[in-house]
């Protein structure tokens, strides 16, 4: 019986659940050494730097990212974008390496898997599709829970910070399809979930990449991306929550308080970008 892509969590855990049963799994040695190989491309992609001069090409996995954030990515000198943590660099790191995890739970549950990294091109715009599953584009991800739950409950066009349905809307133009979707893990959890959105969430992916074309042509930035929110109760703002893993926060919001830029304060849950502050919080400012 022919595999199905909606089905595709179902038999994973299908899979899993003989390891449970005290089944051992039915791994060749093939499937072995091609999994070691795919990890060790993964470790050798994530050690080299990528974009040294800090200006961003444009390209398929970018050109959904907010207006604003991709013209800062194409316009921008790296030393005034900020600087990635050490603790970021571990997080793409193992982002990479359940990636790859990922994809052998495909392979281990029978369905067919092609076009690995397979390079497309729309109106000049090139791209690396993860993979076909079934005869359709899927883009792997791994997700924190909160990211997690927009794929699970099907909301993600609410809230797609990362341009996400325009890439898998250009993967499949390239291909000439139209019913793919996402195979994501919670990395909290590693609970899985496939999701394939609605035709309507995905965007004209030529005319996306024709807008895009004449915003980073200009040479001043379009509005925010998001536009500052509340913190408490006293009147004071802060940065909404799809600015705070932004490098270009502190160059977007460089006029905030009165001239000043953002003023960062140390929170328990974590840091706080302020926009203007009415009462000083009485936690430890970052200077």
């Amino acid at each position: 019986m022919k595999k199905k892509l909606n089905n595709l969590v179902d038999d994973i855990y299908s899979i899993l659940n003989s390891l449970t049963e005290g089944d051992e799994l039915n791994i060749s040695e093939e499937m072995f050494e091609e999994f070691g190989k795919d990890m060790t491309d993964a470790l050798r992609h994530w050690a080299k730097p990528q974009n040294i001069d800090g200006k961003a090409k444009l390209r398929m996995s970018n050109i959904g990212r907010p207006e604003r954030r991709l013209w800062y990515d194409t316009h921008t000198q790296s030393e005034v974008v900020e600087k990635l943590h050490p603790s970021t660099q571990i997080k793409f790191l193992y982002g990479h390496l359940l990636e790859v995890l990922l994809l052998f739970f495909v392979k281990l549950s029978g369905h067919k898997l092609t076009s690995q990294q397979k390079q497309i091109s729309i109106s000049g715009i090139k791209g690396h599709m993860d993979c076909m599953i079934d005869g359709e584009v899927v883009d792997i991800k791994t997700a924190s829970g909160y990211a997690f739950k927009k794929f699970k409950e099907g909301t993600l066009a609410e809230d797609d910070a990362f341009g996400y349905l325009s890439q898998l809307a250009g993967y499949e133009a390239a291909e000439k399809t139209n019913a793919g979707g996402f195979l994501v893990m919670n990395k909290e959890t590693g609970e899985l979930t496939m999701f394939i959105p609605d035709d309507m969430d995905k965007p004209n992916i030529k005319s996306k990449i024709k807008k895009v074309k004449n915003i980073i042509a200009s040479e001043t930035p379009p509005d925010f991306c998001y536009q500052p929110v509340p913190e408490g109760k006293a009147g004071n703002m802060k940065i909404a929550r799809g600015c705070t893993w932004c490098p270009h926060k502190f160059e977007c919001h460089k006029d905030s308080n009165d001239g000043q830029g953002l003023r960062v304060f140390n929170y328990a849950k974590g840091p706080i970008y302020f926009t203007k502050i009415v009462s000083e919080p009485n936690v430890e400012e970052v200077v």
